[in-house]
């Protein structure tokens, strides 16, 4: 059977991290909240780090990182288009005249 995670408030992780930071002992805040220290470690980590998106939601913070990662797919999905495009217009242009666009048969 699978143990289902626990999810937290973003207003239970402020509490708790705003007691970590006012100087009471980690494993104290840890016992009182029934969290594991190192996850109030890395709350404070993530608040630091991101002041204005730390704990968005569900879990999973939106973070600059994973919107550079995104643009960096979108660039080099939009390189390999531009790339794919300018071969197709040099082949078109290399292409010889078809037999009815200038009247005459080829010999």
């Amino acid at each position: 059977m699978a143990l289902k995670r626990q999810a937290f408030t973003r207003e239970f992780k402020l509490r708790v991290v705003t007691e970590a930071e006012s100087g009471k002992p980690m494993a104290q805040i840890a016992r009182e909240h029934q969290v594991n220290a190192n996850t109030v470690a890395k709350w404070r980590k993530q608040l630091r780090k991101y002041p204005d998106t730390a704990f968005a939601g569900n879990g999973n913070a939106y973070t600059e990182e994973a919107r550079v990662a995104e643009l960096e797919r979108m660039v080099g999905r939009l390189t390999m288009e531009c790339d794919f495009l300018k071969k197709a217009l040099q082949t078109l242009n290399h292409v010889p005249p078809s037999v009815g666009a200038t009247g005459k048969s080829p010999r």
